[in-house]
């Protein structure tokens, strides 16, 4: 399936923005949605609307095998041993916070370590913060080389026999660094702690193994890989799952309710309370359907190509600084000097090209880069070499745009 092609199925693309084609470089963010998500949201709503799990009438019963069938994809997608080990939230943020508020809190005490690292979003960051606080465990950070990349010796250094869990994101939504999460897990397991691994910038452009990785949580949202807003998925190995307390209660996730006491049904519906996100988790697996249908590692492959090209063009603007290694995903950050982000976003969007600024929720990273804020190029599967182009014409006219303000 060609470049065309594949843009063809994604809507919003075919539109002006400012008078000007729309140029969307901020999949990071959030991605756009094919019509085949688009149409499986439709249906659900138009054809068989209704409550899973709890009914037995013949909408109650479809709707349960498209919520249930969308769990398999997902188990499959990361291939996980069994569906018991996939868990729907609300995406990234909300399954970060299941483990770090479940698990963390029933395993951390006075003196155990939790280790993260400097280029950790916010969702990485701040659960594990209050977790340390009611547990008086210590949080400590990895430290990054000069192009902020995590090596294994730095996890080495960092990791102690005190350390009881390790949270890394596997790809970084700033730097764009792809952290080798797999040794990682093994430098956690041999010091006795289990690795937490948050995929939400990995899973939309790479194939992700939990087995293979060896990690024992892992954390994805759907909206970054096409698929619904609010909607996402925990995968944790079923032996840890079963000891876990769930963080909300309520209706569908119990199993027997008296005055005084009740019990919990088993996994995984413990973890859902209350009518879950049915249309998410159904156009979650279009979502999954579409992406494997053009494929993962040609996804992969072709971000790696437009990131090459980006910063090779970007490289040439002068005074244009990129932040990150080399060897990256499918996203440019970088500052134009004297310009802030934010009117370098804005000049852009004048132009149709949509790109982020801010301190992309990672502020810790932001004072190591020793910068408040950054603008950052993300690409996808549906863009091209000639969107980077326009992007550097933009970047070119921002660049001359405030020269002549300050003459």
């Amino acid at each position: 399936m060609n470049i065309q092609d594949i843009r063809s199925y994604f809507p919003i693309l075919d539109q002006e923005v400012n008078g000007k084609k729309l140029v969307y470089l901020d999949s990071a963010a959030t991605s756009q949605k094919p019509v085949q998500v688009i149409e499986a949201l439709d249906r659900y709503y138009r054809e068989y609307n209704s409550n899973v799990h709890r009914g037995v009438h013949t909408l109650g019963t479809k709707a349960t095998d498209g919520y249930e069938g969308a769990r398999e994809k997902v188990r499959k997608f990361i291939n996980a041993k069994s569906m018991q080990e996939v868990i729907f939230t609300r995406g990234t943020t909300t399954a970060l916070n299941i483990v770090a508020e479940s698990y963390g809190n029933a395993n951390l005490n006075q003196g155990d370590e939790i280790v993260i690292s400097y280029m950790e979003h916010h969702a990485n960051i701040i659960p594990w913060q209050q977790v340390a606080k009611k547990t008086g465990a210590t949080l400590k950070y990895v430290p990054l080389t000069d192009d902020g990349s995590i090596t294994l010796e730095n996890v080495e250094k960092t990791v102690t026999s005190n350390t009881k869990i390790v949270s890394i994101m596997m790809v970084s939504n700033v730097l764009g660094a792809i952290n080798p999460v797999k040794d990682i897990a093994e430098i956690a397991h041999r010091n006795g702690a289990v690795m937490v691994v948050d995929a939400a910038q990995a899973a939309p452009h790479m194939k992700i193994d939990v087995q293979d990785l060896n990690c024992d949580f892992l954390a994805l949202s759907g909206h970054k890989m096409c698929g619904p807003t609010g909607i996402g998925a925990l995968y944790g190995k079923r032996e840890l799952l079963e000891k876990m307390e769930p963080v909300e209660t309520g209706g569908e996730m119990i199993d027997f309710v008296g005055l005084y006491e009740s019990s919990w049904k088993e996994l995984p519906w413990k973890f859902e309370a209350g009518t879950p996100i049915i249309a998410g988790a159904i156009g979650l697996g279009a979502a999954i359907d579409f992406l494997e249908e053009i494929g993962l590692e040609n996804i992969e492959a072709h971000e790696h190509k437009l990131a090459e090209y980006a910063m090779e063009r970007m490289s040439e603007i002068e005074g244009l600084t990129i932040y990150g290694p080399k060897k990256r995903a499918g996203l440019v950050t970088f500052n134009i000097s004297d310009v802030h982000p934010h009117d370098v976003a804005t000049v852009l969007d004048a132009d149709g090209i949509a790109v982020r600024a801010g301190h992309h929720c990672a502020q810790p990273l932001m004072k190591w880069l020793e910068v408040s804020a950054t603008a950052r190029a993300s690409f996808y599967l549906y863009n091209t070499s000639e969107e980077i182009d326009k992007l550097v014409e933009g970047l070119i006219k921002t660049k001359e745009y405030f020269s002549d303000a300050w003459i």
